[in-house]
Formats: structure tokens, sequence, C-alpha cells
């Protein structure tokens, strides 16, 4: 298997961009909070929006640990998710919206370190 190469960005940079454009793709067209009859708010996100964002991503972080590229697969989905989801909820004025980064960016390590584990393993 190749080894990482000694520039870590030029095999971090294009997880990262999948993952800052898959994320723009899926979820930011959609900002607008759903209100229920019984008066309660959904929103802005709909499930099938973050199941299609997680396929999307799925295929490009298994090919790159596949290919011994496990950091840049991980690190770069991390970062691309936790960048896009900074700049679209920065403009929260509770402050709030740093706990949900965090959850975001603690999210897509874990669920990104184990599919790139697992591609690693079956080669997919």
């Amino acid at each position: 298997m190749p080894q990482e190469s000694a520039n870590p960005l030029s095999r971090l940079l294009p997880v990262l961009l999948q993952a800052v454009v898959a994320s723009a793709a899926w979820l930011g067209g959609d900002q607008q909070r759903d209100v229920q009859p019984d008066g309660t708010e959904t929103g802005p996100y709909e499930a099938w929006q973050v199941v299609g964002l997680g396929l999307t991503l799925l295929p490009p972080v298994c090919w790159a640990a596949s290919r011994g590229l496990v950091r840049a697969a991980v690190l770069g989905t991390t970062v691309g998710l936790t960048a896009a989801a900074f700049y679209d909820w920065s403009d929260d004025s509770s402050g709030l919206f740093l706990v949900g980064v965090g959850m975001v960016t603690t999210g897509s390590l874990v669920v990104t370190a184990s599919a790139a584990r697992r591609g690693r393993r079956t080669g997919a």
C-alpha cells in the first residue's frame, strides 16, 4: 500500500473539498424551519438531506482509505464538515452554534475514522 506523501496537504485537499462541496450541496439550500400545526418547529434540515450527505461522503472516504490515505480521509472530511457547519451556523446570536459545531466535529471524526478503517480493511 502506498504511504502518505511528505506533503500531507496534497492528500488532504481533495477529501476536504469533497466534504465542503457535499455539505453545501445537501444542506446549504435549506435554511427554513418548518412550523408544525401544534406550533413546534423542525428543521432546517430533513433526515433525507443528512443521509444523502453521508452517502455522498462514504465513497471518497473508503476510496482514500483503501489507498492508505486514512489520515487524509478522516481529517479532510472532519475539517470540511466542521468548516461548513461553522460558516453556516455562525450567525446564531446565542453562541450555541459552537456546541453544534463541536458535535459535528466529534461525530464526523468518529464516523469517518470508522468508515476509513472499514474501507482499509476490506479494500473497498
